[in-house]
């Protein structure tokens, strides 16, 4: 044993060692550079092609996101082979074994392939974009990345969720195009209604002049429903997208004001107390 290591030629070795720690140290640093140099370039690349192609915000950044994946996932795969180029490992043998894990995964792994096929139908396609109020498998918010393997939505109370692109079998996306705002006002059965829905119309006019958030409307569509206590008058309007909640809690209180000034009732529960004696 002492024969061994007597014979062990330390400056050599020590030689080699510093050698194998400077080409890691080399490859560690160059990664770095590259990846730090490839996210500077790529982000510059979506910020002038949405400039010159007219491409929406939402759709950017979910182009942004899905090639800096990409760009990751290659980046990292060559610096695991010249890793093992350091080490003399055989690369090609490295290669060939990667594509037969690839092929088991590809059999054992359905769920995966199946996420990574719909991932990329919903961004071919263009169903759903980064910034987009969505509905998918069970879940409302806000869409914050769309990968090709999961889709990541931020609940209104705070909740990512990270939903398997195979779950989502439907899309609701209520990003596109114009929102709705509906507001149903009760009165009570003593008001007059004409009286009522032209206070509504001008409370409807006031608002539709001063929010720059409606594009259509509001309208009042007149009596909706006769409930057990109230005469329901509905009132619509179309505003831009995610604006629609701001512009039904403006209208319920301009509606509240209106109807105080005009001694115009909105019915609620009373309790009568009688006393027996």
């Amino acid at each position: 044993m002492m024969d061994f290591i007597e014979n062990i030629e330390w400056s050599v070795l020590m030689t080699n060692a510093g050698i194998i720690i400077l080409k890691l140290l080399g490859i560690i640093i160059a990664f770095l550079i590259v990846k730090a140099i490839g996210n500077k370039v790529i982000r510059k690349m979506f910020n002038r092609l949405q400039e010159r192609e007219n491409i929406s915000n939402g759709r950017a950044l979910t182009l942004h996101s899905l090639t800096l994946n990409i760009f990751s996932y290659v980046l990292i795969f060559i610096f695991i082979v010249m890793i093992f180029q350091v080490f003399n490992y055989n690369v090609s043998a490295l290669i060939a074994g990667a594509g037969v894990v690839g092929l088991a995964i590809g059999f054992g792994a359905q769920g995966l392939v199946s996420d990574v096929v719909t991932g990329f139908f919903l961004l071919l396609e263009k169903q759903i974009d980064v910034e987009d109020y969505v509905t998918v498998a069970g879940f409302d918010g806000i869409v914050e990345q769309v990968g090709l393997r999961t889709t990541q939505i931020r609940g209104f109370d705070g909740t990512l969720h990270y939903v398997p692109n195979r779950e989502i079998t439907n899309v609701s996306n209520h990003s596109r195009g114009n929102m709705r705002a509906l507001v149903d006002i009760g009165i009570s059965y003593d008001d007059d209604i004409d009286k009522a829905i032209s206070v509504l119309q001008v409370v409807c006019d006031k608002l539709s002049a001063e929010d720059e958030n409606i594009v259509d409307g509001p309208n009042v569509l007149g009596v909706q429903a006769l409930g057990s206590s109230d005469v329901v008058i509905r009132v619509l309007a179309k505003t831009k997208n995610m604006e629609q909640w701001a512009v039904e809690r403006n209208l319920r209180k301009a509606i509240k004001e209106a109807f105080d000034a005009n001694e115009i009732e909105i019915p609620y529960p009373h309790q009568v107390n009688v006393e027996k004696k």
